[in-house]
């Protein structure tokens, strides 16, 4: 199989966004918001080539030509850290259908195991948008990817703030044919796991835990 296609997105307002959520003094606040822009931005970059269907819409002045999206979009976020990119993504897609993977990292071995999994029917014909903000070991993000396999979507990407060159490695290994959507790869984890420079716990920062 060929190796995972990593899509790097250059955009300055995603790397606006992602400087601003590495800063170790941007404030919970300042980080939602920052995580929503970047989370849109990514997503839309995700979806660009998601078919359309052409139609017409009248305006108050007259007929137009339109194109509308026309795929069924499934966005899953692993939790809890994901549910910070989910609000964004369901606004850019309105009609987008949502699952939900609940994984729990041992902090000694960094295997992660399932607490809960809830995915939306008829996977199959879906253009799956799985989103989580740190692609580190690679570890959760492959296990998420089984499951959503497992109810079977064949069309499936990962959209991620940060991810770290281990993460990459391990999911072209496991899964192939998951295109991954960053802005940038870190080159480290430290012993615990953790992208090196990387931002920290999204999560923590996200809703003022740490």
């Amino acid at each position: 199989m060929p190796p995972v296609a990593l899509h790097l997105v250059t955009h300055p307002l995603v790397h606006d966004a992602l400087a601003e959520l590495r800063y170790r003094l941007t404030d919970p606040g300042a980080f939602r918001r920052a995580a929503r822009r970047i989370s849109v931005l990514l997503a839309a970059e995700a979806l660009r080539d998601v078919p359309t269907s052409d139609g017409s819409v009248d305006t108050p002045l007259g007929p137009a030509p339109s194109r509308r999206v026309g795929a069924d979009v499934v966005v899953v976020p692993v939790l809890r850290a994901g549910l910070g990119m989910l609000d964004a993504v369901v606004d850019l897609v309105p009609s987008a259908r949502v699952g939900h993977i609940g994984l729990q990292r041992d902090e000694q071995t960094a295997i992660a195991s399932t607490y809960y999994a809830r995915l939306p029917p008829g996977l199959e014909d879906s253009w799956v948008l799985m989103v989580d903000p740190m692609l580190a070991t690679g570890g959760s993000a492959a296990a998420a990817i089984d499951l959503i396999k497992a109810a079977g979507a064949r069309r499936l990407r990962m959209v991620c703030i940060v991810a770290a060159a281990p993460g990459v490695a391990a999911l072209e290994r496991l899964h192939p044919d998951v295109d991954i959507y960053t802005p940038v790869v870190d080159a480290e984890l430290n012993a615990r796991k953790f992208i090196v420079p990387g931002l920290g716990d999204f999560g923590d920062r996200l809703y003022g835990t740490e």
